[in-house]
């Protein structure tokens, strides 16, 4: 009787026990305070780290020079002035550039993204000669410093006359030799591999062809893979300025170009208009044109954001 009630006794203290662990640690249920806390911490921590520089941008782009000069105000200004977005906007010549940018990227990231997808078909799907071999060599020009092939690229684009053209963007991502086509293939290669085949032997056998399967069942299964690489392929056409300043010349120009002679270009303007003068760039006139060169790449994320989220919650697809 006496071992029941001590063994009844350290029950509860044991319980007690378990639950308190359960609730700082976590258990198999539900995650547990400090798990919790440390999580959250780690999240807030590198999220502060890639939102700093924007909060950074934004806070001085509304500054007035009194503001940037004076040592009380450090994050928010004293008036939101719009007149620094008025002056890189002009600077920018914002429409027009907007115009070619989007030109020289939308273009050459769908012929990208639609190359990659039937060459990553083919791979997934299609026993080749020299299969193993030849996507080898599509993975290995990925491992090949772009810098290499700039000027055998621009030796041949300037015999094909395609410098100063959209073409000298768009003739490499036709080919499935863009920026870096390469991981766009392999990342078709992949998704197309988990499709179960029964649904492409189905359609064959009832007299569905190749392009016809590719068509009506690989690539609506395969929207959260077209989703990723055009979103890709486009931010990294829209930031490619050594390309663009090599291929283009001074026949095109696009917003991170701009961005690159801002300076010069105000200054520029600035003596035109003062007569000669020289007027000195301040800090949040430069922030202004920043945000405004990455403006529309944040209006696409928030467009897209939400059919990507949809297109990965459609992939949870298991393979044959």
């Amino acid at each position: 009787m006496k071992k029941n009630a001590v063994v009844n006794q350290r029950m509860p203290k044991k319980q007690k026990q378990q639950r308190i662990k359960h609730l700082l640690f976590g258990s198999n249920v539900k995650t547990g305070i400090i798990t919790q806390l440390f999580i959250y911490s780690l999240l807030i921590g590198i999220g502060f780290v890639y939102l700093y520089p924007m909060i950074h941008m934004g806070s001085y782009s509304f500054m007035t020079l009194e503001d940037l000069l004076n040592p009380l105000i450090t994050w928010l200004p004293s008036q939101f002035y719009l007149e620094n977005y008025e002056t890189a906007y002009r600077v920018l010549n914002f429409s027009s550039t907007l115009g070619v940018t989007l030109y020289v990227t939308v273009l050459p990231a769908l012929a990208q993204t639609l190359v990659a997808s039937l060459i990553g078909y083919g791979f997934a799907r299609f026993d080749l000669p020299f299969k193993r071999t030849l996507f080898g060599l599509v993975l290995a020009t990925f491992v090949i410093p772009p810098q290499v092939l700039m000027i055998p690229r621009y030796v041949f684009f300037n015999d094909l006359g395609i410098i100063g053209n959209i073409q000298s963007f768009l003739l490499p991502a036709a080919f499935g030799q863009g920026l870096n086509s390469a991981i766009f293939i392999l990342i078709f290669y992949q998704f197309f591999r988990m499709l179960p085949k029964s649904l492409e032997e189905a359609a064959y056998l009832d007299g569905a062809g190749y392009y016809k399967i590719f068509i009506r069942i690989a690539v609506p299964m395969a929207i959260p893979a077209f989703i990723i690489s055009f979103l890709f392929s486009f931010v990294w056409y829209w930031n490619e300025t050594t390309m663009a300043a090599t291929f283009f010349g001074n026949a095109l120009t696009t917003l991170p170009l701009e961005l690159q002679r801002f300076n010069a270009s105000y200054e520029q303007m600035n003596a035109q208009n003062l007569g000669g003068s020289n007027v000195n760039i301040n800090e949040g006139i430069s922030m202004a044109g920043t945000m405004l060169s990455i403006l529309p790449l944040l209006v696409v994320y928030f467009i897209t954001q939400r059919w990507f989220v949809e297109g990965v919650d459609r992939s949870g697809i298991t393979g044959e």
